[in-house]
């Protein structure tokens, strides 16, 4: 980001102050001299966190509705749905700080930072879950799609209780590929995490609420790189022999796989130049190799897998995905599934975990498992696993 005019006025005093140092007609002690350049990057440093005058013209207005208004001692923007995004702002490193008029409504009030085409960092709060596990979520936008039903649990989540009908704090600190949150002015951070793209500098931009909105004040972007300090992140456990590598298929419409009859057809049409790798040892991310939401229609890939079995054998394969499956073995559809979003109970997330497995009847050679994999949101994921791979090759 360049200079603003104050900064680069400082920068010429400071040249001048040097300047001034070395000709003689102007003998003015070092100890001024270096007292006025101790002064003049203290200013500087002042400068550096930049606050953000709520208007049209330093913010870019993606909303259902929005409106800038005197709210409980504060100069707000209340909006509802969509995003505001801060103009001329390209943040890397630095501190990214707002405040935030929290409701028990539900919604999904957030930042997205180091936005670079359709990839970001994410936080969110979910007032409506306070004081749960799931208060709040740590979350990347990967060709445009939040992954939070894969990144979820104490690795990128904290509980929290939060306090309604007032004002909360928000600072989130990043310096490469760490970041921490504090809420309400805590000297230790709630959240440590590692980051999930490259690091790159990136638009910034916040999402309010659902039915009802938000009101966010006092937004501060200092872009200053920060000392990263008591950085704990989290862990995760990881999936024992699962399945490291799967080749994907190029996106089709998912209502191709309802005439079973055509399944052979359209496995051969496509086209198979992609890999995805598993991710934290849990699963594999489709939408690291294929974006849901472009030009090209489609929602749905065919993600595979050769097996080579030493005998004709029937063994147990347990795996996950999301939102929708067809498995199919050598060519021949033989199960189907639904692990969407609230689809199992109200309260069902939809998170990615072994949670069905399927007997597969392996010939003696070799043998093709596909996952037809659908997405409506939340995260295009794949996963499995043999619990007995003896007398097995899988590739």
């Amino acid at each position: 980001m360049g200079m603003n005019h104050l900064e680069r006025t400082c920068f010429c005093f400071l040249h001048l102050l040097l300047e001034l140092r070395n000709i003689k007609k102007y003998e003015v002690m070092n100890k001024t001299i270096i007292l006025s350049i101790l002064f003049l990057f203290n200013l500087l440093f002042s400068l550096s966190q930049e606050a953000i005058p709520l208007d049209t013209v330093h913010l870019e207005m993606n909303t259902q509705s929005y409106i800038f208004e005197d709210f409980k001692g504060h100069k707000t923007i209340y909006f509802k749905g969509g995003t505001v995004g801060l103009k001329d702002i390209s943040f890397l490193n630095g501190t990214i700080e707002y405040d935030i008029y929290l409701t028990e409504d539900r919604g999904f009030p957030g930042v997205y930072f180091r936005i670079n085409d359709s990839n970001s960092e994410q936080f969110y709060i979910r007032p409506h879950q306070s004081g749960n596990p799931d208060a709040n979520q740590a979350n990347p936008v990967i060709n445009g799609l939040s992954n939070w039903q894969f990144y979820f649990g104490p690795k990128y989540s904290f509980r929290h209780k939060y306090t309604f009908d007032k004002w909360t704090h928000v600072k989130i600190v990043v310096n490469d590929r760490r970041a921490q949150i504090f809420l309400d002015y805590s000297e230790t951070p709630h959240l440590s995490w590692q980051l999930f793209h490259e690091p790159k500098a990136g638009g910034v931009s916040f999402s309010g609420g659902l039915v009802r909105g938000f009101h966010i004040a006092n937004i501060k972007i200092d872009q200053q790189t920060p000392v990263i300090q008591n950085f704990d992140p989290g862990t995760r456990e990881p999936i024992e022999n699962v399945i490291g590598e799967w080749a994907v298929s190029d996106k089709f419409e998912e209502k191709e796989l309802e005439a079973t009859k055509n399944i052979g057809s359209l496995i051969s049409r496509l086209k198979w130049n992609k890999k995805i790798y598993v991710e934290e040892g849990v699963a594999a991310n489709i939408s690291r190799a294929v974006e849901l939401r472009n030009e090209t229609p489609g929602n749905t890939v065919l993600a595979k897998i050769t097996i080579t079995s030493s005998s004709d054998v029937s063994r147990l394969f347990q795996f996950g995905y999301s939102d929708r499956v067809v498995v199919i073995l050598n060519g021949e559809p033989i199960y189907r599934g639904t692990n969407k979003f609230q689809t199992r109970d109200y309260r069902y997330l939809g998170t990615i975990g072994l949670f069905d497995g399927v007997y597969l009847n392996l010939k003696k050679g070799k043998n093709t498992l596909i996952m037809a994999v659908s997405e409506d949101f939340g995260g295009w994921l794949v996963t499995g696993r043999f619990t007995n791979s003896e007398g097995l090759k899988i590739k």
